[in-house]
């Protein structure tokens, strides 16, 4: 089949021949967007605590021959547990075990 009438052919379906670009969700299906307040588990030390964050970048990456989604999040300051996080820097996770909590609470979401 030559290219031209692949192209026909998928145009026909109604499919892109660049591939259809996927929305990041958490683990329950809710698509993830910049300005997003989220929910996620962190580590201390041996420890695990639950913390808030707003996402600012949402992407993904090839990691071991998978695409994995990825997330850069600005932790809030709210969370689990009675020590307090050091710095409230802005970190990458993977969104796996991420829930939403609240769609677009940024006032302007950061790029």
């Amino acid at each position: 089949m030559s290219g031209v009438s692949a192209s026909v052919l998928t145009m026909m379906r109604g499919l892109n021949s660049l591939g259809k670009r996927g929305v990041v969700t958490d683990y329950a299906g809710e698509e993830l967007y910049p300005g997003d307040l989220i929910n996620y588990a962190a580590r201390q030390g041996n420890r695990v605590r639950v913390t808030d964050a707003i996402v600012q970048k949402v992407t993904t990456r090839l990691e071991g021959g998978r695409l994995r989604p990825m997330l850069k999040v600005q932790p809030t300051g709210t969370e689990s547990g009675f020590t307090k996080r050091r710095s409230l820097r802005a970190e990458w996770i993977s969104a796996e075990h991420v829930r939403l909590v609240m769609a677009d609470v940024a006032d302007e979401p950061t790029r």
